[in-house]
């Protein structure tokens, strides 16, 4: 096992998409660590300089001299694991996550967010972050403490879909948006291009289910990652597990075919996890796992299904 570190440059960088041809900027074995810097905000989000705050040189460097791609988000990567192919599993450990600036932006848009008609006008708000607390202070006078994790991770998606706006989640992972996927959480990707090549970036430092009016508190994070991969294994869809739970995740236009994409993952993984079968798997989901709306500003909504580990049963025999 090694450990490697990833900073945001604008060759490591790219802007607002995921391509399943993209050549690796790095490449590691299964277990290997790789420390990565993020960055989070095109020119328009950036805070007037009387505020302050400090704009880091990657980002400025970044935005100087990438190509704007079709979405909003930057991504550092991809990395390639050795021996990754189409269907195997990517165990991705999120170790943890630090804060890189003192500062994080929120927006809300015209026609976009869960309320549009609501909240037509453009508004961008700059708030600072307290990174040695681990707080941010909103300008209506309230501290809130942040719950830091990355909205936009995954693999390659297949190199049969082409290009794909940064803006979207699917099967590959991506804008996922999910608050549950902090440090200490384990995130298994299906793989679709070999090499897996796992890219990372859009850091939240806080963010509430819905993630309602467009945004988070945006802002640029450092995270340290461990990825093992697993052969002769497959996936429809990510999940995660935390130290508690276990996470399935569904993403549709349609906010009940994504529930019902959710559902379908937790049924699949209690069966696999206990021997339940499915109708006594999916009572088990009705009892006992919570359906929660991950986003509902990404086009591709998103639903992810929540269920305790307690309240798995044992697997008959012990296995």
């Amino acid at each position: 096992m090694a450990d490697h570190k990833l900073e945001a440059t604008p060759e490591t960088v790219r802007w607002g998409y995921w391509d399943g041809s993209l050549a690796p900027v790095l490449t590691i074995a299964s277990g290997d660590r790789v420390v990565i810097d993020t960055v989070s905000g095109e020119p328009e989000d950036m805070p007037d300089a009387a505020l302050g705050f400090t704009i880091l040189d990657a980002h400025r460097a970044v935005l100087d001299k990438g190509a704007r791609g079709s979405g909003p988000h930057f991504l550092t990567g991809p990395i390639a694991i050795e021996g990754a192919e189409p269907g195997d599993v990517l165990e991705v450990l999120v170790e943890s996550i630090d804060y890189l600036q003192d500062w994080g932006w929120n927006v809300q848009l015209p026609l976009h967010g869960t309320l549009p008609e609501d909240f037509p006008e453009l508004r961008r708000l700059h708030v600072p972050i307290d990174m040695d607390r681990g707080e941010v202070a909103m300008p209506w006078g309230q501290t809130l403490a942040l719950a830091p994790f990355f909205g936009n991770i995954g693999v390659a998606p297949p190199l049969a879909h082409g290009r794909l706006s940064s803006v979207q989640p699917r099967a590959f992972g991506g804008n996922m948006d999910n608050k549950e996927l902090g440090a200490g959480t384990t995130i298994y990707f299906p793989v679709f291009r070999p090499g897996a090549l796992f890219s990372v970036g859009d850091g939240h430092a806080l963010q509430g289910d819905g993630e309602v009016c467009l945004s988070a508190i945006e802002t640029a994070l450092r995270g340290s990652f461990r990825f093992v991969l697993h052969k002769g294994r497959s996936l429809k869809a990510p999940r995660a597990e935390t130290a508690e739970t276990w996470i399935t995740m569904g993403f549709d236009p349609d906010l009940d075919d994504a529930a019902k994409q959710a559902l379908r993952e937790m049924i699949s993984l209690i069966g696999e996890l206990s021997g339940l079968s499915p109708q006594d798997a999916y009572t088990l989901c009705s009892i006992a796992a919570d359906l929660r709306i991950t986003q509902t500003v990404d086009q591709e909504k998103g639903v992810h299904c929540v269920i305790a580990k307690k309240n798995l049963p044992a697997r008959p025999g012990g296995n």
